[in-house]
């Protein structure tokens, strides 16, 4: 169909990579990462080492029997369990608004965007049935899979796509996908028929299509409103039954959902505020499958022969941040000296348990742009040292450095060594740990020295909301001139070599004179009981271990 996707095989679309773009091998996604994933016969997002089945404990009389045999193919009923990050009276299911670990997953369980992702991160059909875009890619058109509906019975039409993508450029919504549109005004989204809608861009933008496919744009009906559990209305697989803020969320299966599954009857995710809880709730049987298990906690689990280990080689990372604009951090040559102090591989066995690969201060690993040829950066404290005192700090700077387990247990372990390894710089680096309401609380993107925590993205979808000037997450304050040039013309730059070089320039900048500390990609960690089956692990470098969609998951 055009200069785009090829037509649905058995369930499942794929896109023409030679003349879609190589870019859409590498892999994507948001923050503050949590649950989805599972290859549902080819139709789902692959978003980390896929717990694609988890179920209920041995004390859940609901269950099927755990002794039954799955040679015959998934078992049906049961009630899945899971541990997730606690989040707070003030968590939401509304679609478009999920940030933390506990609205995201939620989101996962009862919304679907237009396109997605497969467990090889190839770019797949989700509610839509092709994609194509025009020469100069200022045009976009969709088509929407027939027969879909919502979980009130209502079908899904062009209208709602209209709807949903006018809500999410509404700043009155205050969407986080907004920033992913870029080129799109309300104004350039028309319905064709009862099943297409264009997108008219003003501007070229070649990677819209990742638009398409961000969980948070997702589709709802026509005048969606939710208020706590009431209207929180998609397509996905699971129905929101109860809401309780901070303490879990409880679903119904969709019987009527238009992808593999579900498996089990019912699901509930139950939040835990401390990981060490969380993590005891599964060796308990209280729960049946935790996510983002920590690294410290790995050894643990691989211990106990009635529980299970998922990895995945990953290009989530957990960078050290400066804000640019503030002292000490808006001289440049503190920046590459702070980065010179890390001993990546020591703090990689420290900090994660070995559970990490070495970073080197750029993002986007698998990005086919990613400049590769630069050198590793090392550990050089003469050199640290030497560009403090052309700075003005000889042996006299003192910094905070603000860190949180809202991050992650290994990164509080990180800026520890972190703090150590200044010394030998003649830096003092004062650790405050905070609470996470304090951290992600009004202060947020305001510390002069933090740590963060992003998922798997290329290089331009992570530039739209965490790098550039206007993206919401702007954690440096980053802003540069010939950056952002290099930036706006890669977003219309449809050929793929010219494009990829633009990206490894813009790349080379912020390995120059960035605000980032990317000192280690994670190895994402889930972990589950062996009772239960269809766990899928993926190697292609998956964003989060707790993006799982529950709908494949059975009790053997």
């Amino acid at each position: 169909m055009g200069d785009g996707i090829v037509s649905d095989q058995e369930g499942k679309s794929e896109f023409d990579l030679a003349k879609v773009d190589e870019f859409v091998k590498a892999h994507r996604f948001t923050r503050r990462d949590a649950l989805k994933g599972a290859l549902a016969l080819g139709a789902f997002a692959g978003l980390g080492p896929l717990a694609s089945a988890c179920g209920g404990s041995s004390s859940s009389s609901s269950s099927p029997s755990a002794s039954a045999s799955s040679a015959s193919g998934p078992k049906k009923g049961g009630h899945i369990r899971s541990g997730i990050g606690g989040g707070s009276a003030k968590d939401t299911l509304d679609a478009h608004l999920a940030t933390s670990e506990v609205q995201i997953s939620t989101q996962w369980q009862l919304y679907d965007s237009l396109l997605g992702w497969d467990e090889k991160h190839q770019l797949v059909m989700l509610l839509a049935e092709s994609y194509e875009k025009n020469a100069d890619a200022t045009q976009h058109t969709v088509k929407l899979k027939s027969g879909l509906t919502f979980h009130d019975g209502k079908p899904v039409t062009a209208d709602d796509v209209v709807f949903s993508f006018q809500r999410i450029l509404d700043p009155k919504t205050g969407a986080i996908g907004a920033n992913t549109l870029t080129g799109l005004k309300a104004s350039g989204i028309k319905k064709v028929d009862n099943l297409t809608v264009t997108f008219t861009l003003t501007q070229p933008n070649v990677i819209f299509y990742e638009a398409l496919a961000y969980y948070n744009n997702a589709i709802v009906p026509v005048g969606y409103a939710p208020k706590g559990a009431t209207g929180a209305i998609g397509t996905g697989p699971w129905k929101v039954t109860s809401f309780f803020p901070g303490q879990r969320v409880e679903f119904d299966a969709n019987t009527n959902y238009w992808g593999a599954g579900p498996y089990a009857d019912k699901l509930t995710m139950i939040e835990f505020a401390d990981p060490s809880a969380k993590l005891n709730a599964l060796l308990g049987g209280t729960v049946d499958h935790i996510t983002l298990v920590d690294s410290s906690q790995a050894g643990t689990v691989q211990s106990n022969s009635a529980v299970a280990l998922l990895q995945a080689k990953s290009g989530a990372w957990d960078p050290f941040t400066m804000r640019i604009d503030v002292k000490p951090f808006n001289d440049v040559r503190v920046r590459q000296a702070f980065r010179l102090i890390v001993d990546r591989e020591q703090m990689v066995q420290q900090a994660k348990g070995g559970f990490a690969w070495v970073g080197n201060d750029m993002y986007a690993p698998f990005d086919p742009g990613y400049p590769k040829n630069l050198p590793q950066r090392a550990q050089d404290l003469a050199q640290a040292k030497s560009l403090l005192k052309a700075a003005g700090y000889d042996n006299n700077l003192t910094v905070e450095l603000t860190t949180s387990t809202a991050v992650g247990a290994s990164d509080v372990a990180a800026a520890q060594v972190f703090a150590e390894q200044a010394k030998g710089a003649g830096v003092t680096v004062n650790v405050n740990k905070v609470d996470p309401s304090v951290f992600y609380g009004d202060q947020y993107l305001k510390w002069p020295f933090a740590q963060d925590f992003w998922a798997t993205r290329n290089y331009l979808p992570q530039v739209q909301v965490g790098t550039s000037p206007t993206a919401p997450y702007n954690e440096t304050h980053w802003k540069d001139p010939q950056w952002q040039k290099l930036i706006d013309q890669a977003f219309k730059t449809v050929d793929d070599t010219q494009r990829n070089a633009l990206i490894s320039q813009a790349e080379q900048i912020e390995y120059e004179r960035g605000g980032l500390i990317i000192w280690s990609f994670n190895i994402t960690l889930d972990a589950y009981t062996k009772k239960l089956q269809g766990v899928v692990e993926d190697n292609w470098g998956a964003n989060s271990a707790c993006r799982c969609r529950y709908n494949l998951m059975y009790f053997a």
